[in-house]
């Protein structure tokens, strides 16, 4: 019986030759039929794969054979089988976009200067000692169906607007506080922790695995509400059998965790739509707003 499964794993570590490493994963994945994304820069990789659960299990082996990729932490999810429309492995000159590659410094023990590492328990026993800011370091919508509680959750489409956003001078407040970035499997907060430091955020830690890990320690029942938003087939993945529901359609309000994109072919916003409004025709944005309202069709 085949059991599908999805990878997700990053591993920040100087890599010479990011071209021959990707014809590499590239037939390996192939060899294996994996599909999903995975991405190459001279800093490192950043990897989500899907496929049968043996083969993907093959596939981490034989990555972890290669010496800068030995040590990395491997994220497992359930996955359904058709999670990703294909194969895309791309070399880039970061693994996450931020457009801040000139900046960022890797060694082999990764990135060099980025907040300090919180472990999920780490983040409580921190907590119970003092009051922490959470930083979402993903896109905004991301945030519509699941945060940490009382999370700053900065208006960015993309993470290149962060630099930006961080050099507002919004978050000078906090720069002698502790504040804790957070994403899905910590790789972008792993960056974004980084950039904050460089620009006078003295207190600033990384949630290590990011809620993926966050999830499988503590499920619903800690500091995390809602569903988190996942770029593949799957929209969603919840943590136990009680999970809030947090968003709320733009078109009727009604509480859903389900995302689609605005039915504008060369729009790229993702619109929170419940099941009826999603059946009942095209949802679109409204052009004159940021936050996803949406417009009648």
């Amino acid at each position: 019986m085949a059991v599908p499964k999805i990878l997700l794993f990053y591993v920040f570590t100087p890599l010479a030759d990011p071209e021959a490493l990707r014809l590499w994963q590239r037939d390996l994945c192939r060899s294996l039929d994996l599909t999903g994304r995975i991405v190459l820069s001279p800093h490192g990789i950043n990897a989500t794969v899907g496929g049968e659960l043996r083969d993907v299990k093959r596939y981490l082996k034989t990555t972890r054979e290669y010496a800068p990729f030995a040590g990395l932490d491997a994220k497992w999810s359930e996955g359904t089988g058709h999670d990703f429309p294909r194969l895309s492995v791309k070399v880039r000159d970061e693994i996450v976009t931020f457009g801040a590659a000139d900046e960022l410094r890797v060694d082999a023990d990764g990135m060099v200067g980025g907040g300090t590492r919180l472990s999920p328990d780490g983040l409580h026993e921190l907590m119970a000692r003092e009051q922490v800011t959470f930083f979402d370091g993903r896109n905004e919508f991301e945030s519509r169906i699941g945060r940490f509680r009382d999370a700053i959750v900065p208006d960015v489409a993309t993470t290149r607007e962060f630099v930006a956003e961080i050099e507002s001078g919004r978050y000078d407040h906090l720069k002698d506080e502790p504040v804790v970035t957070y994403c899905t499997g910590g790789v972008r907060c792993e960056v974004l922790s980084s950039l904050m430091t460089t620009r006078g955020f003295t207190r600033v830690y990384q949630l290590d695995g990011g809620v993926v890990r966050y999830g499988e320690r503590f499920g619903d029942d800690g500091v995390w509400d809602g569903s988190l938003y996942v770029f593949d087939g799957r929209g969603s993945v919840d943590f136990s059998d009680h999970t809030a529901v947090l968003g709320r359609c733009v078109r009727c309000g009604d509480a859903t965790k389900r995302m689609r994109n605005c039915s504008d072919v060369q729009c790229r916003e993702q619109l929170v739509v419940c099941d009826a409004c999603a059946e009942g025709g095209a949802v679109h944005c409204d052009p004159h707003r940021t936050s996803g309202v949406a417009s009648p069709a």
